[in-house]
């Protein structure tokens, strides 16, 4: 029946259903569990959850070692719930913004037995939500008298969540701008229902030649309101302006804020710079890998606009890899060294220390 869903759609639910603090049913092979989003989970639904049965709190490697839990199924910990924990506890477990100042008490007791492939797949729907990866976990056993919630089947989900949407290409238009008259902004859309990307081609690019090329994460602090923390708006302008120079190219402008964990996270993340740590330091603490973003994605919109070869504008080598990985062949990585502020010299130099960049 075409009116029954997709799995991709049913996935896409289940990421509104969390935003909203409502929880999913993650299940495989006759067993099931029940998940909520630690981030958007009320006293009531707590005290309902706890009705289910023994509760645990997922979190990831990262988040478990900052807080001295033992993550005994590798890239994630399952941390028994002690009877008294309130809605405060748990989400404090999530957020690290009050570490310092109100640090958890321990000893943090640590699942060791049985899988955690249910568990692993409910972060990876809270960090797809762009939520913090922190899901708390009723097991439900099998599925009798689960309750009637958004219902996820690994077996059928695994490989959607594991990889990138298809992207279609929407509507394009000539678009104007200051560093060229002959604009074109392209937007392509995702089948998932997430984020929209752009692609803003400048001039005629050939497609038979290597295209100059930039793959540029949204960053709405630095494009938009011109944050001196990092140096995104100068290196957007900087590329944008070296394409008219040269009278074509295409800027990829990819809705992957803050390094794919999204606005309110990398916010938090700022905030936990304040208190000292650097820009991997922070992502880690959150319970987020160094970098979460995927430019499988903009490899992608690159084959669909018909590009096979590159000049790619970037001091990144892991992009120039993950372009190679997928298709599309790097034929020279073109320096792009803007935007230094005295407010931003040491996430550059976490970024050259730390994740390779090229400065």
């Amino acid at each position: 029946m075409t009116l029954k869903l997709t799995i991709t759609e049913t996935l896409a639910r289940a990421r509104a259903d969390l935003g909203m603090g409502v929880p999913v049913i993650v299940m495989k092979e006759g067993r099931a569990i029940l998940a909520a989003a630690a981030e958007t989970l009320t006293a009531g639904r707590l005290s309902d959850l706890k009705k289910v049965g023994p509760l645990v709190l997922a979190i990831t490697a990262k988040r478990a070692s900052t807080l001295k839990a033992r993550a005994y199924d590798g890239d994630v910990a399952r941390i028994r719930l002690p009877d008294d924990a309130d809605i405060r506890w748990v989400q404090g477990m999530a957020d690290p913004s009050q570490d310092l100042s109100m640090p958890l008490k321990g000893p943090h007791i640590s699942e060791r037995d049985g899988p955690a492939d249910l568990h692993r797949a409910a972060i990876r729907l809270a960090k797809a939500a762009r939520l913090l990866p922190a899901m708390l976990i009723a097991d439900l056993g099998d599925m009798t008298g689960a309750p009637d919630l958004t219902r996820i089947d690994l077996a059928t989900a695994a490989p959607v969540l594991d990889g990138p949407s298809p992207m279609h290409s929407i509507v394009s238009a000539r678009v104007p701008l200051r560093v060229s008259s002959a604009g074109r902004v392209h937007v392509f859309r995702p089948e998932d229902g997430a984020e929209e990307h752009y692609a803003i081609e400048i001039g005629k690019p050939p497609r038979d030649a290597p295209l100059l090329t930039r793959l540029h994460s949204a960053c709405f602090t630095g494009d938009l309101l011109g944050s001196l923390k990092c140096d995104c708006g100068p290196q957007l302008n900087a590329a944008l302006a070296t394409m008219g120079a040269q009278g074509a190219g295409v800027l990829l402008y990819l809705n992957q804020e803050g390094r794919g964990i999204g606005l309110a996270n990398k916010l938090r993340a700022y905030a936990l710079q304040d208190q000292g740590f650097d820009t991997v330091e922070a992502n880690h603490r959150l319970g987020f890998e160094d970098d979460e973003r995927d430019f499988r994605i903009g490899a992608d919109i690159l084959k669909t606009m018909g590009f096979k070869q590159i000049r790619l504008l970037t001091n990144n080598p892991a992009k120039v890899a993950m372009m190679q990985e997928n298709g599309i062949e790097v034929i020279e990585r073109v320096p792009l060294k803007v935007g230094l502020t005295p407010e931003n010299a040491a996430y550059l130099d976490t970024k050259a220390k730390k994740s390779g960049h090229i400065l």
